[in-house]
């Protein structure tokens, strides 16, 4: 906020980990040229719909409101003529818009003294076709000579990350905390943190320290509000070339105890998403994810196993289906608690697929029966199948036999797309409504690629039998992430090293249709534990989940009461 009444400053990066007072930082900028130095100011969101307009509800409303210098500049909103609008917001000398960052016609339609950006790593590449929309806002603010920007956001990937690349284009400031012990400043750094473990060697959260690098002494949290952050100094590593450039993160935050910092650390430890989150909105880092490296087919093939039953820890069985021209190919993977998969069957369905004959044999699959190594027979509780290609068929087929969770998947490319979110699509014959599950492919297979790296049994980890052959895994590695630039933006985007990755593929599938089923994953395993004869059987909340709530028995009525 110093920087912003700074003649020499005309552009601000925030690169932080999340709720650490970004958008009280924004709040705090619009207010005061509302009210010192009146111009036109531009806020670009994500999205209008729904991040603007709960910026402009839930945020910024109440601020003109509330603040007693605010709340005669700007007119009620629901006076005529008020200038007050969700997205515009008038007052004497300037106003408030308020945009999304894939609107390019917003972008591009007036000139704007201070522009920020809030939560940029969340912009999409291009707005529309018209290009980067955070060069596209700040051509606006061209005319004005005391101008000012400001760039906010909490890290995404490494290598495509804006705040990143703009943080590194900065002077680069950090902040310095005085040690308790020998005053000496450094910064709050996660390799600093360290905790105790019980004679067990189970982690104790609870101990988490950090220990000074220059004279090891240890620092505690309740100290941190103390003399620390109030005795400290923001230090830049870079030249101060008309941009300040701002790091913090969470250690640093009053709303985060070092000991919810390892709790947390430990919960995502092992999980790629999880950790990847952590990274981003803990740490205040972009996350790097192996970029670039593909994975070797026989590093893979020299892990598979000798099994040929569902093994026991498999609680649920899937199938995804890769929908060809001239064939369906089909996996079968057994899923445990904590992520862990096993391959348990991969066929190949020979038939043309605009003909119902091999969609026969397809249906026969559904009902097919496997045993696991303790007899218990399993059968395959979910589907998904891909509706690239023969896209009607599919749908018919999906409508079908929805009542037995076979889901219609569509891949959709783009960093940052959920792996799943719903849409509708329609069968041919009958133009019935068919649930369309759309799936962000460059998230799901990042993902994937991150399990299959995990190289420990346990949480996360691939199985596979030895049936599986060569062909099967060099389809599994066909394709690798690499990173290009379109408008001088980086992107990434997977590229096919080989024709075929049909295995790929369906691993992708079977991770959007777990998502899909989000199972009950405690009551999955408590269904397969073994039955203690000498004990009445209590049913599950799987399969029988109406016994829970059972109702009691009714009194007796006539006739007419009855019916």
């Amino acid at each position: 906020m110093d920087e912003v009444n700074n003649p020499k400053t005309e552009t601000i990066v925030l690169m932080s980990s999340s709720q650490i007072a970004k958008t009280e930082l924004l709040l705090n900028i619009i207010g005061y040229f509302i009210d010192h130095d009146p111009a036109p100011i531009f806020l670009l969101q994500p999205n209008m719909k729904p991040m603007g307009e709960a910026f402009s509800k839930d945020r910024l409303a109440p601020m003109l409101r509330d603040t007693p210098v605010l709340k005669d500049k700007v007119k009620d909103a629901r006076s005529r003529d008020s200038g007050n609008t969700l997205a515009h917001k008038t007052f004497n000398g300037g106003h408030v818009t308020i945009s999304g960052s894939n609107s390019p016609a917003s972008l591009a339609s007036r000139p704007i003294r201070i522009l920020l950006c809030d939560e940029v790593d969340r912009y999409p590449e291009s707005a529309g076709s018209e290009g980067d929309p955070i060069n596209l806002a700040s051509v606006r603010t061209t005319t004005f000579y005391n101008r000012k920007k400001v760039y906010v956001s909490t890290p995404t990937i490494k290598g495509i990350s804006r705040i990143e690349n703009a943080y590194e284009k900065s002077d680069m400031r950090r902040f310095y905390v005085p040690c308790p012990h020998c005053e000496i400043k450094s910064i709050f750094k996660w390799s600093n943190i360290v905790w105790d473990k019980d004679p067990m060697g189970n982690d104790l959260p609870e101990t988490a320290h950090i220990v000074c690098e220059e004279c090891g002494g240890i620092w505690h949290d309740h100290q941190k509000m103390g003399q620390m952050i109030k005795g400290g100094e923001w230090r830049a590593d870079g030249e101060f070339n008309g941009t300040a450039g701002f790091h913090l993160n969470a250690l640093y935050s009053p709303w985060v105890k070092w000991s919810q910092a390892v709790k947390d650390f430990l919960d995502a430890k092992g999980d790629y998403e999880q950790m990847k989150t952590w990274t981003n909105t803990c740490l205040g880092e972009t996350f790097d994810d192996n970029e670039g490296d593909q994975l070797e087919e026989g590093i893979l093939l020299a892990r598979r196993e000798e099994y040929k039953k569902v093994p026991d820890d498999v609680v649920l069985l899937l199938m995804s289906v890769d929908v060809q021209k001239d064939r369906l190919e089909l996996e079968v993977c057994g899923h445990g608690d904590n992520d862990e998969s096993w391959n348990v069957d991969y066929r190949v369905l020979q038939g043309d697929t605009t003909l119902p004959h091999v969609w026969k044999e397809l249906t026969d699959m559904l009902d097919h029966e496997y045993e696991r190594e303790d007899g218990q027979i399993m059968r395959i509780i979910a589907t998904g199948v891909d509706s690239g290609y023969n896209t009607q068929m599919v749908y018919d087929y999906c409508y079908k036999h929805r009542a037995r969770r076979v889901y219609a998947l569509k891949g959709v490319e783009g960093v940052g797309r959920p792996i799943i979110s719903q849409s509708t699509g329609q069968t041919k014959k009958t133009k019935r409504k068919v649930p369309l599950w759309i799936v962000g492919v460059d998230d799901a297979k990042t993902l994937v690629q991150a399990r299959l790296r995990i190289f420990e049994q346990g949480a996360g980890y691939c199985h596979f039998p030895m049936a599986r052959d060569e062909e099967y895994f060099l389809m599994l590695t066909a394709e690798k992430v690499v990173t290009k630039f379109r408008r001088g933006f980086p992107y990434r985007e997977w590229q096919k090293t080989r024709p075929r990755n049909e295995a790929f593929d369906l691993k992708v599938y079977q991770l959007a249709t777990l998502k899909i089923l989000n199972p009950n994953w405690q009551a999955l395993v408590k269904q397969y534990e073994p039955k203690d004869e000498e004990k009445p059987v209590v049913p599950d909340t799987v399969t029988q989940s109406h016994v829970k709530n059972k109702r009691k028995p009714a009194k007796k009525r006539g006739f007419a009461q009855r019916y």
